[in-house]
């Protein structure tokens, strides 16, 4: 491979890394707000400790979502301002199926941006990623074990 090919292929999959790195801002962007709004609405004794955690969970999700700001801007791109869309519900249960269901995906997502920004010799992304993805499966266990399921398996990739 030419030294002129080798670097468009290299640009071409940093354009891609800094693409799905804007597509998981959006995604903190979507659990920030939906934690913040769930923890609000969640009414009952037996959801104030849930509603506690969850405002836990949306201030550490805006910590995710300036890392990701940060390295996306790092990386040459421009961070997204638009989140993806929040699911609402009036059914606790619902809510935090929501969740969960997000956490896991976003899980799924970063064990694969690992990947992708280690294979760029990014490692200190990499790195800023594997503890990201260890909170986001802590906030997994909590969403599993207040729903009184098991924790859903990522399968995919490993970071």
């Amino acid at each position: 491979m030419t030294n002129e090919k080798k670097n468009k292929t290299e640009a071409a999959a940093l354009t891609s890394l800094i693409d799905a790195l804007n597509e998981d801002l959006a995604r903190e962007y979507q659990a920030i707000i939906a934690y913040t709004v769930y923890s609000t609405v969640l009414t009952g004794a037996q959801w104030m400790n849930i509603a506690a955690e969850l405002k836990v969970h949306a201030a550490e999700e805006l910590q995710h979502a300036l890392i990701i700001a940060d390295q996306i801007d790092y990386l040459g791109g421009s961070p997204t301002a638009t989140p993806k869309p929040v699911k609402l519900s009036k059914k606790p249960e619902e809510m935090l199926r929501f969740d969960l269901d997000n956490e896991t995906e976003t899980i799924k997502n970063y064990r694969q941006r690992v990947k992708d920004a280690e294979a760029l010799g990014h490692y200190a992304l990499a790195e800023q990623l594997r503890k990201i993805i260890a909170q986001e499966q802590e906030h997994q266990h909590d969403l599993a074990t207040a729903l009184g399921i098991d924790v859903p398996k990522v399968l995919e990739g490993g970071a």
